[in-house]
């Protein structure tokens, strides 16, 4: 699990740190523990259905806010859960762009026990950074 939770740097909503070796992996893993705040078992998540996105943004850092906003986006307005199923981060020009499929299901009450409703991804140490290691996120999530 590439990801730990915070106590010590948000109160009121919850703070994680995700890493990985590689940028795509990187956003997966933060993707992946922004969910399970939502909903508590991922693996009951069936691959109904696909997404695919574009984002186009200045930085790796934005560029992974706008995605985890993106994935509440569609957990509010469309009551879909998703999942990164590919992810593919492209530099250059100035800026980053990301393309992904995301896949999973309509949210069914029966089968997802749905647990804190994430509203918002936020900027309060918010932060993507190259290390030694590949990637390390920090990420606060409004609650």
């Amino acid at each position: 699990m590439p990801f730990e939770y915070r106590g010590d740097i948000a109160h009121a909503d919850i703070a994680f740190n995700a890493w990985s070796g590689t940028l795509e992996e990187l956003f997966k893993e933060a993707a992946q523990a922004s969910m399970k705040v939502m909903a508590d078992d991922l693996t009951a998540i069936r691959p109904t259905v696909t997404v695919e996105i574009k984002l186009d943004q200045s930085n790796e850092e934005m560029l992974l806010f706008d995605f985890l906003n993106e994935l509440i986006f569609y957990k509010d307005a469309k009551r879909l859960l998703l999942l990164p199923a590919q992810i593919t981060i492209t530099r250059g020009g100035g800026g980053c762009s990301l393309q992904a499929t995301l896949q999973g299901e309509e949210i069914d009450a029966s089968r997802h026990k749905l647990s804190t409703d994430v509203k918002a991804v936020t900027m309060l140490r918010f932060s993507v950074a190259q290390v030694q290691e590949g990637w390390r996120a920090t990420v606060v999530l409004d609650v």
